[in-house]
């Protein structure tokens, strides 16, 4: 699918969405199935939403990071960022994390000029179907330490804000690999992110 549009009628927006697999799209057939997609059609019922999406698989933050940094200057009214499960598997340090996400939230705001930073939380990595015990646990209990990690920074940057995605991580709400999330998913995890949008712009 496309990796920018425009779309919808109302008060202009422009909307960036960054990040990792979840945020390409990853376990659906369409970018109209998955996070991007379904968070426009949210939002174009009372928005015009010009977006874009820069995302790759597999990348970690500091890859993240490394990605946005070879992108021109642009404007952007909302940032949606969806990083945190390749830093778990390769076991970054919550202190490491921290300030990448520092870092990657001073990017957004001087390259991409985002008012309002939409951080997605790490999803609950104890529960995914794919991943065997104990390593399944392990890989929950890092989730969870770098999660806090976000809670800390978004107190610190009141432009921020966490957003998490309360989906059943059952087979019918993930994708066939048992890792990522399915159409359900997506869907869940779009209307949270839409109504903390509408929830932000129009206080």
């Amino acid at each position: 699918g496309q990796r920018d549009g425009v779309d919808g009628q109302g008060r202009p927006l422009r909307l960036l969405i960054v990040g990792d697999s979840a945020a390409a799209g990853v376990g659906v057939d369409s970018q109209h199935m998955a996070l991007t997609g379904r968070l426009v059609a949210e939002l174009a019922t009372d928005f015009q939403v010009q977006w874009k999406m820069i995302a790759r698989t597999g990348h970690t933050a500091q890859q993240v990071i490394d990605m946005l940094q070879q992108h021109d200057h642009q404007t952007f009214d909302v940032v949606v960022t969806s990083v945190g499960v390749n830093d778990v598997t390769a076991n970054t340090k919550p202190a490491v994390w921290s300030d990448l996400q520092r870092q990657l939230i001073d990017l957004l705001q001087s390259r991409f000029g985002a008012k309002h930073i939409l951080l997605s939380a790490v999803p609950p990595m104890h529960a995914f179907p794919a991943l065997p015990q104990p390593l399944r646990w392990f890989l929950g209990q890092q989730a969870k330490r770098l999660n806090n990690e976000l809670a800390i920074l978004t107190h610190q940057h009141p432009h921020c804000q966490i957003v998490t995605a309360d989906f059943p991580l059952e087979p019918a709400f993930m994708a066939a690999d048992g890792f990522h999330p399915g159409a359900p998913a997506y869907a869940v995890w779009a209307g949270a992110v839409a109504q903390a949008i509408r929830l932000r712009l129009n206080n």
